[in-house]
């Protein structure tokens, strides 16, 4: 690329408002070149606020690109630090889980991680769980852990799952241009944004072997309804991760050793 197409994109991207006009114009014409489109399509879709992942196909996540396809959720960074311990998580021959999966982001680190492990995710978006497949995952689709076979049955290691848990009454928040181009589904939480990881933490009480650990991603003050679910259901160990700037950013549990008999459901 030429200095001056450089500091034309740059221009035009900071004049729309962009909060990182270096870092996209160089993507954007990262992708030009590789053939994606003529560069001032791609700058005319980004400005339009179209995610940048969509334009150029693609994000880093924890070192693995990951396809994305345009109308599925793009992977956040601050989902690394879950997937990152949820590698930790799973043995080198062991099973996963990853519920809501979405481009198949977290999974398909766990799979690059844990070669030998067997990684199976879902997603009830048929378009997210086509998205997985380019990137090399095992995705079914349907909702939650309803595709998932019956002989996974408390056999799986790790249960991840980056479900919608921004409040419904809160949506209105989101930056518009999230608002205006993402999936709502992969949003919207329900009442309080708790509906779906209520959901989730049940779930993993029915597929987690003894000793096994779910992941759940979560926001605002929604750790400790969560915590309570999963005490109530029987698991231990529960932690919560934050991130740098102190925000609750993700749940663990670990389900005991001699798993209460009502959690074999």
């Amino acid at each position: 690329m030429t200095i001056d197409a450089r500091m034309r994109v740059l221009h035009a991207l900071a004049k729309g408002g962009c909060v990182a006009p270096r870092v996209e114009a160089d993507a954007l014409l990262r992708a030009s070149n590789e053939g994606v489109g003529p560069i001032e399509e791609l700058i005319a879709r980004r400005l339009r606020g179209e995610p940048l992942a969509w334009i150029i196909r693609s994000v880093r996540f924890c070192g693995v690109r990951v396809h994305v396809d345009p109308g599925v959720f793009v992977p956040r960074p601050h989902t690394e630090a879950l997937a990152r311990r949820a590698v930790a998580l799973l043995p080198a021959a062991g099973i996963a889980a990853d519920l809501c999966t979405g481009s198949g982001a977290v999974a398909a680190v766990l799979g690059s991680a844990r070669p030998r492990a067997a990684v199976v995710a879902t997603d009830i978006d048929p378009v997210a769980v086509a998205c997985a497949h380019r990137n090399g995952v095992r995705a079914l689709v349907g909702d939650l852990d309803e595709p998932l076979s019956p002989s996974l049955r408390e056999r799986v290691d790790v249960m991840t799952a980056v479900v919608p848990y921004v409040p419904t009454e809160e949506l209105h928040l989101l930056p518009r241009d999230v608002l205006a181009n993402e999936p709502r589904g992969a949003l919207d939480g329900g009442r309080r944004g708790t509906t779906v990881l209520v959901r989730a933490a049940q779930a993993a009480a029915r597929w987690l072997r003894a000793g096994g650990s779910v992941l759940l991603e979560l926001g605002g003050d929604q750790a400790d309804e969560i915590a309570t679910t999963l005490m109530d259901i029987g698991f231990s160990e529960i932690r919560v991760h934050r991130d740098g700037d102190g925000h609750d950013r993700a749940i663990e549990g670990r389900r005991p050793d001699s798993p209460r008999s009502d959690n074999r459901r």
